[in-house]
């Protein structure tokens, strides 16, 4: 049966809403994105002493992210990071930050450097493919993201990038592929525009140009590219892994909490999307909160949140039918939430879109 890990391999920290962007595509509402809210320092603090107090044979992965962390004031985000300072010496935790990189400059790079960040930004393609992505005055910031990820190569940071592919331009692969392989970015992740939170409005990328998509890639990579896509990566991993006989490494593995902690210290399990989130059944799908109880206490009751058990319900049950289970796992909660309101659907638009396709696209890479 799916169950969760009693330990958290991955944390979401939020460390302000405030962004300076309005993203059509944001999944997190407008008047929170608009609001300075700041974790304070307490909150930090009491999530560093649960995750020292959970088992730590492995680095946790901690992701400043929610809101635009860079807005965060410099001299706070420093105070907030300086409180996980004795376990990331202890090699006990992992810094990553996702940004729009519109705010980096050589300071922000100096401390990512101090800390040892790894630094993903989200940008979608050259100029055109960026229109989406625009500040709360209408005015594009391609440039801005662009000065900022020159910032980052001056300073010597390897960093990731995060793409979201939208209907406008998933039918023009080899424009996103070319800008990519020569970004400069160590991987980029292809997430194609999804229904969640806020963003409930926008037209979808039909079948046809999304299985074209990822077969392009798929041919590039054939053809020598050195873009280093992270749904390829990961499917190739696992093919490699079945033909050398490790594919229990991807059988019955328990599904990460990946707790979401607020800046007020609220905990939200399964998907960030899904913090600050209203809804009748479930109300705000907060669990707990790390200023009053241990973070391990948190994760160790999770299952016991129902929206939680509906989603390990519904992962149950697309292991009894899905073909592909071993390799998706059975997506993420909040794309079920989002699409259909029921955490035990099965298929989502996200499974066919980013999962069957892309193993269908390698297929016909293959010609199998």
């Amino acid at each position: 049966m799916a169950h969760l890990s009693r330990r958290a391999q991955t944390l979401i920290l939020q460390p302000t809403t405030l962004c300076n962007l309005n993203c059509s595509y944001c999944y997190l509402c407008p008047q929170s994105r608009r609001t300075r809210e700041e974790m304070a320092t307490q909150v930090a603090a009491c999530t560093a002493a649960g995750i020292t107090a959970q088992d730590t044979t492995k680095a946790v992965d901690i992701v400043w992210h929610g809101g635009e962390p860079l807005t965060t004031r410099r001299a706070h985000f420093h105070a907030l990071v300086e409180v996980f300072e004795p376990l990331r010496r202890r090699g006990l935790i992992r810094h990553y930050v996702q940004t729009n990189a519109t705010l980096i400059d050589d300071a922000w790079c100096e401390l990512f450097t101090s800390y040892d960040f790894h630094v993903g930004v989200s940008i979608d393609g050259p100029e055109i493919a960026n229109r989406n992505r625009a500040d709360w005055s209408g005015a594009p910031v391609f440039s801005r993201v662009m000065r900022g990820v020159a910032a980052l190569k001056s300073h010597g940071l390897d960093f990731s990038a995060i793409c979201v592919v939208t209907p406008e331009t998933i039918t023009d692969p080899d424009a996103l592929f070319d800008f990519f392989e020569h970004l400069g970015a160590a991987s980029i992740g292809f997430n194609i525009e999804e229904f969640e939170g806020a963003n409930d409005h926008r037209p979808a990328a039909g079948p046809q140009h999304i299985r074209r998509f990822w077969k392009r890639l798929f041919d590039r990579i054939a053809e020598g590219s050195p873009l280093r896509a992270r749904e390829a990566t990961r499917l190739l991993g696992y093919l490699a892994d079945v033909r050398a006989g490790r594919r229990a490494r991807w059988t019955d593995m328990a599904h990460d909490p990946i707790p979401t902690i607020g800046t007020n210290g609220d905990v939200v399990v399964l998907s960030p999307e899904l913090y600050g989130v209203k809804d009748d059944a479930h109300h705000d799908f907060v669990i707990g909160n790390v200023t009053r109880e241990p973070l391990p206490a948190i994760v160790a009751r999770a299952s016991q949140a129902p929206y939680v058990a509906q989603f390990l319900s519904g992962v149950d049950h697309c292991k009894a039918v899905c073909g592909i289970f071993t390799f998706c796992q059975g997506g993420q909660a909040g794309n079920r939430y989002f699409e259909t309101g029921d955490f035990t659907t099965s298929e989502t638009a996200y499974c066919r879109n980013t999962k069957q396709e892309l193993v269908r696209a390698l297929s016909e890479t293959m010609g199998v």
